[in-house]
């Protein structure tokens, strides 16, 4: 008769006791998974569900050791696992009421690739608009020694915790639909450093800045306006509202051990200059105290030359707010004034944007010497007459125009009116005048939406606009 009662009570539990409860539903979000990269010689983060007040271990084959965290009274659970130095492939088993397995692990370098179209598109360029070299490179780009990763386009008013993708092989048929500066970027650091890269792309095209910073972070710029979550959910979230693409596509992978993040974008911000000043090196702040894992470097792309037409403020002031940018602690930026394209705003040559980015990580990050990361900056203005002298920064070397005639820079005096002007390159730096401007008082480079630079150190990083004025 007890045994009858016993069974009966049993069968009544399991009938009425939700499913979830009856064992430990294990989980991992998706940036977990076989053929993952993790950052080397680090804390690396793991964390996920199980049932509350279940023991989960995470076992990790290059030092045979586990590591283990108790869920809380939600099923959440974290903890950190030690990384050596670069190498696999290895496998990460976690346990908790069931077993994953992550294999074809490696351990390297890995990088967040962030931004609107210029990061987003793929290496087979979009429609009608092609990426240089793109069907060769694509052909050849098997390599073990590079993963790749893409989170899907979400946007949410409140922090999503997953989303639907997977650690790819680098090979030809997944290389064709990833970034392409993220790609070149990537494949610089391998082959430059002889280590694993994992690459984790999350961009959307035409996005501005303020999406893909969260609400404690915007909370620092009060012109921006937060969405009303007491409003009715919509159904089509626009992807220009504040903080939803950071909760959508960044809160995911937050936390995940990375060595830095690289990021392309700007065009969508560029009619208000001044305020993007803030909010670029806001947005890495905000990303840093996001991922917990220190002040992480930064690195962005610098919006090429464009003919945006008459409407709008003229693009040359928002990269001049990139520009003063990087003067932010352990941020920098790769200049590409010379693959701009007048009627198309996403130019072909992505490597160059991909190989610059490398440069300033090459260097600023992983201490590399020899090579420079950085174009010429102005250092100081000398006026003698009607005669301008400019000093550089970053010209170890001098300069260069590769032998065409310097045609960017324009020079004014205390009328505002700014003429053409004949300029050359001298051992000190350069030497510019206009018959029409007796005493010159300004000078600008290339500070134009759309015009093809022509000034770079002797390493051919180009300079970026600028001018010596701060005139409205």
């Amino acid at each position: 008769m007890k045994k009858l009662i016993l069974l009966l009570s049993t069968c009544l539990f399991l009938f009425f006791t939700p499913s979830g409860l009856l064992e430990a539903q294990l989980t991992l979000p998706s940036i977990f998974g076989d053929n993952m990269v993790l950052q080397q010689q680090t804390d690396a983060a793991f964390w996920g569900k199980a049932s509350p007040g279940a023991k989960v271990s995470v076992r990790t084959s290059w030092n045979g050791r586990s590591y283990s965290a108790m869920t809380d009274a939600n099923g959440n659970w974290k903890t950190k696992v030690s990384t050596p130095a670069a190498g696999g492939p290895y496998t990460v088993t976690v346990s908790g009421g069931k077993t994953i397995s992550f294999k074809n692990v490696l351990i390297g370098e890995v990088w967040v690739c962030s931004g609107q179209s210029n990061m987003e598109m793929p290496m087979k360029g979009y429609l009608n608009q092609p990426v240089l070299g793109s069907n060769e490179i694509i052909a050849s780009s098997s390599n073990d020694r590079i993963r790749l990763i893409t989170v899907p386009h979400a946007t949410s008013l409140t922090a999503m915790d997953n989303f639907t993708g997977t650690w790819e092989l680098c090979e030809p048929e997944n290389v064709v639909d990833f970034s392409a500066t993220a790609y070149f970027f990537g494949s610089s650091l391998n082959k430059l450093l002889n280590v694993p890269v994992g690459l984790i792309c999350t961009s959307w095209g035409g996005t501005r800045i303020e999406p893909w910073i969260n609400e404690e972070g915007l909370k620092n710029f009060d012109w921006v306006k937060l969405p009303d979550k007491s409003a009715p959910p919509q159904e089509n979230l626009s992807p220009q509202t504040p903080t939803v693409l950071f909760n959508g596509m960044i809160n995911p992978i937050a936390g995940y051990g990375i060595r830095g993040a690289i990021w392309y974008q700007g065009e969508s911000n560029r009619n208000e200059p001044k305020e993007y000043a803030k909010l670029l090196p806001g947005l890495a702040e905000n990303w840093r105290s996001a991922w917990r894992v220190g002040e992480f470097p930064f690195y962005y792309v610098q919006i090429a030359p464009y003919d945006y037409g008459s409407s709008g403020l003229n693009s040359a002031y928002l990269r001049e707010a990139q520009l003063n940018a990087a003067s932010a602690p352990n941020m920098g930026m790769a200049c590409v004034m010379d693959t701009g394209e007048k009627e198309c705003i996403h130019p072909a040559n992505k490597k160059a944007a991909g190989e610059r980015l490398a440069y300033q990580a090459l260097v600023k990050t992983y201490g590399k010497k020899g090579f420079a990361c950085e174009g010429p900056v102005v250092k100081d203005m000398k006026v003698e007459g009607q005669v301008v002298k400019l000093t550089f920064n970053n010209a170890p070397n001098g300069l260069t125009s590769f032998g065409k005639t310097l045609s960017c820079f324009e020079v004014a005096g205390a009328n505002k009116r700014f003429f053409p002007a004949v300029a050359f390159i001298t051992n000190q730096g350069i030497t510019l005048m206009s018959p029409f401007v007796n005493e010159p008082v300004a000078v600008r480079y290339a500070f134009r939406d759309f015009i093809v630079g022509d000034l770079f150190n002797t390493e051919g990083i180009p300079a970026s606009s600028f001018r010596t004025d701060d005139w409205e």
